[in-house]
């Protein structure tokens, strides 16, 4: 029987509680599916988008809002494939781990710099090792604006998780997951007057904006105790395959692996990150933008990230293209945005990726 539903104040919202109802942006976008267990950051963002009250779930929810005939559940118990084990970070984990990021930033100096990087990367790794985790659900990223800690710490677990796929060693994860939180430490040495800047920065701005991989490499230096891998990834984040990148306009043979991994998580993340001057692209977007960037990103570090990320969660509801709704049963590996999926009403498998007849139909 499906869950009894109530409204509640913005103002009255707990953590735990689960929305009864999808949360939608100006654009029309899900920010937050039907389902969504509420955290701290998902509280802020509501009251952020001047909702004065939702539906909450009242109770548990055991079918979906679509619900599936008897065929499709058939179905669906049939086919239905678990996704591999997902990172996932508690609210109060994300939290400590962004101030452990901010204290970072503003104490580069410190004589317990590389001591609280080393705590603050800990919690990452543990996050990773506590269930052998293997990807990572880009739902479960920010879903509004965030500061450059935040940014940080998305950044880093992207990068570690694309890491393990990529090949690196257990130490090599734990060492990327580092120089993912410290890539724009740098920018802690940017005039507040550009790094905060709410519109489009000239020219001149960005130049001096380009320095702060430059910067994170020297503040790194002078901090001893960080191996080259992790000073590189923080160096050469920005560098591109084809040499049109920054500081040093190198090419792909002379650019760290850390640093083109980390590039692909920071590409992501900042597409699907809304600035004062432009909107945020939808995760699917993001995803798609990603893979044209051949010319910019590492061939191998992008087939990663697109092995590593789940975009739809197996038992996620999903709107196809042909008008039908249908249920989720199996991810395709490095094809994120082509799911095997199962019809709710007429239990018709669609597998997007492998079945040629299925080549137009699209999760809108």
């Amino acid at each position: 029987m499906a869950a009894k539903h109530k409204r509640v104040s913005v103002r009255k919202l707990e953590e735990g509680m689960k929305l009864g109802q999808p949360i939608l942006d100006a654009t029309g976008r899900i920010m937050l599916q039907r389902g969504t267990m509420l955290e701290g950051h998902y509280i802020e963002y509501l009251e952020k988008c001047g909702l004065n009250s939702i539906i909450i779930q009242d109770g548990e929810d055991d079918e979906p809002e679509v619900k599936l005939s008897e065929k499709a559940k058939r179905t669906v118990e049939r086919t239905r494939v678990e996704d591999p084990a997902k990172m996932s970070l508690r609210e109060d984990v994300k939290k400590r781990i962004g101030e452990g990021v901010q204290y970072l930033f503003d104490n580069t100096s410190s004589k317990s710099f590389l001591e609280t990087t080393a705590n603050v990367s800990e919690e990452l790794t543990r996050a990773i090792n506590k269930y052998d985790a293997v990807a990572i659900d880009i739902s479960a990223l920010k879903v509004s604006d965030e500061y450059t800690f935040k940014h940080s710490v998305d950044v880093a677990s992207l990068a570690m998780i694309i890491g393990k796929k990529y090949g690196l060693s257990r130490d090599e994860v734990r060492e990327i997951g580092v120089s993912g939180l410290l890539h724009d430490v740098g920018k802690s040495k940017i005039p507040k007057e550009i790094l905060n800047k709410p519109d489009k920065l000239t020219d001149e701005e960005f130049h001096q904006m380009k320095y702060h991989s430059l910067y994170g490499y020297k503040i790194l230096e002078e901090n001893e105790g960080f191996s080259n891998a992790i000073k590189s990834g923080v160096l050469q984040h920005h560098e591109k395959m084809n040499g049109a990148g920054y500081p040093m306009a190198i090419k792909s043979d002379k650019i760290h692996t850390f640093a083109k991994i980390i590039s692909v998580a920071d590409v992501f993340d900042a597409l699907v990150t809304t600035r004062p001057y432009k909107k945020a692209f939808s995760k699917r977007d993001a995803i798609e933008i990603i893979m044209t960037m051949t010319a910019d990103l590492d061939i191998q570090a992008m087939s990663s990230f697109l092995k590593s990320v789940i975009l739809y969660p197996v038992d996620s509801i999903v709107k196809l293209s042909n008008g039908e709704f249908a249920k989720v049963v199996e991810n395709t590996p490095e094809y994120p945005l082509r799911p095997k999926v199962v019809a709710c009403e007429s239990g018709a498998i669609y597998d997007l990726h492998n079945d040629l007849n299925c080549q137009t139909i699209l999760i809108v």
